[in-house]
């Protein structure tokens, strides 16, 4: 499937069609129409359409969406029909609970190593992974084809352990430091900046005006 040219916004909306998708596949809903989706996510059902024509449509003219396929289709664009193997770089309390979330394995990624700078986390386990240098891993990278970082690690960190892992190889980042990271153009980089996020929050809490319930 051509996927070329398609814009960053309708990307970071895939997530949330699969996710509710999931969610009425889970209620046992079969069909769904693309207004009633519309209702569902506050997203008009005429960007539903256009967003998921970018892919091939997926609808039938007076029948909607088939839930359970539509899901399906949207999991292969994501990638999520695929093994996504992934280490963790910073064991502090971010990285713990980074590690302990449970979807990990259900999307597909797979954590397989955990690393920090700190000698005295060497050995202590997170989710059943024992805590390993930080000199060790280029070799881990290539011995168990590593594909996505996650860095957990204070920003000043951040930046040379990103080079080391472009040089590994790896071609995904997640980054929840707070910095930006340059990286050639053929590593992807997804930044979480969490101030930010609360920043917004504050923002539509201090305007209410400027977004008018729905």
């Amino acid at each position: 499937m051509a996927v070329k040219g398609i814009s960053r916004a309708v990307v970071r909306r895939l997530p949330r069609y699969f996710r509710y998708l999931g969610e009425l596949k889970d209620e046992g809903v079969e069909k769904i129409s693309s207004q009633e989706l519309s209702e569902l996510m506050n997203v008009t059902a005429s960007q539903i359409r256009q967003d998921l024509n970018n892919f091939g449509g997926f609808g039938q003219q007076g029948y909607g969406y088939n839930v359970s396929y539509l899901y399906d289709e949207i999991g292969k664009i994501l990638g999520l029909d695929q093994r996504h193997n992934l280490i963790l770089i910073g064991a502090g309390n971010l990285g713990k609970a980074l590690a302990g979330y449970a979807n990990f394995e259900k999307r597909g990624f797979y954590m397989r190593g955990v690393f920090d700078v700190n000698p005295e986390l060497k050995g202590k386990k997170i989710r059943g992974i024992p805590v390993m240098p930080m000199e060790d891993i280029p070799e881990f990278v290539k011995k168990n084809n590593i594909d996505i970082a996650v860095i957990a690690i204070p920003k000043t960190a951040a930046v040379p352990v990103a080079r080391t892992l472009v040089d590994c190889g790896i071609r995904g980042i997640w980054n929840f430091s707070h910095v930006d990271l340059e990286v050639p153009p053929t590593v992807m980089v997804e930044s979480v900046h969490l101030s930010e996020s609360l920043m917004r929050l504050s923002y539509t809490l201090t305007n209410p005006s400027a977004f008018p319930m729905q």
